[in-house]
C-alpha cells in the first residue's frame, strides 16, 4: 500500500516548527545557566559613601563581603555625569587621582575588603566633573561589569 496523498505535506511544517521549538528551548537553557554562571556576591553588598569638597570620595562596605578588590570595578559620577578618568582598582597612582587611594583600592594593602572597612580616592582637578559643595557623588561597584552597589551622598 503507498501512503496516502497529503501526508508528507504535513511533514515539512510539523518539522520546521518542532526545530523552531528545540531551538527556543535550547537558547533558554543556554542563557539560564550563563545567567547563574556569573559570580554574584553570596549575600546582598552594602555600601556608604561620604564626598568631600576637597575631592576626597570614600566607601565604607557596610553589608555582605568580603569582597577582592583586584575583581572590582568602580564608577563614579558627579551630579549624574561619569567622572572623565575612572579608578582602576586596585592602584597607586592614576590619571585624575592624586596621590594614592586608601584601604583595599590601594594596590600595596590587602584586597580583602571586609564589613566596617572603608576605601578611599581623592580626585584630581585635573579629572572632570570635580565634585564641589552640593553636588551628588554615586559610586557603582561591578563585579565582572555587573552592578553589586550603589551609593549616593552630596558633598560636604
Amino acid at each position: 500500500m503507498s501512503p496516502r496523498r497529503g501526508s508528507r505535506a504535513a511533514t515539512g511544517p510539523i518539522a520546521v516548527v518542532s526545530l523552531v521549538a528545540v531551538s527556543v528551548c535550547l537558547a533558554a537553557v543556554v542563557a539560564g545557566a550563563t545567567a547563574l554562571a556569573l559570580p554574584q556576591p553570596a549575600e546582598p553588598v552594602g555600601v556608604t559613601a561620604d564626598a568631600s569638597a576637597g575631592g576626597r570620595v570614600a566607601l565604607t562596605l557596610t553589608a555582605g563581603g568580603p569582597l577582592d578588590a583586584r575583581r572590582l570595578g568602580v564608577r563614579i559620577g558627579v551630579d549624574g555625569r561619569p567622572l572623565a578618568d575612572q579608578p582602576p582598582v586596585p592602584f597607586f597612582a592614576a590619571s585624575g587621582f592624586k596621590g594614592g587611594p586608601t584601604g583595599p583600592f590601594n594596590r600595596n594593602a590587602d584586597p580583602r575588603w571586609s564589613v566596617g572597612e572603608t576605601a578611599s580616592v581623592r580626585v584630581a582637578r585635573t579629572n572632570a566633573p570635580f565634585p564641589e559643595r552640593g553636588d551628588t557623588v554615586t559610586v557603582e561597584l561591578f563585579v565582572e561589569k555587573q552592578r553589586i552597589a550603589v551609593a549616593r551622598v552630596r558633598v560636604g
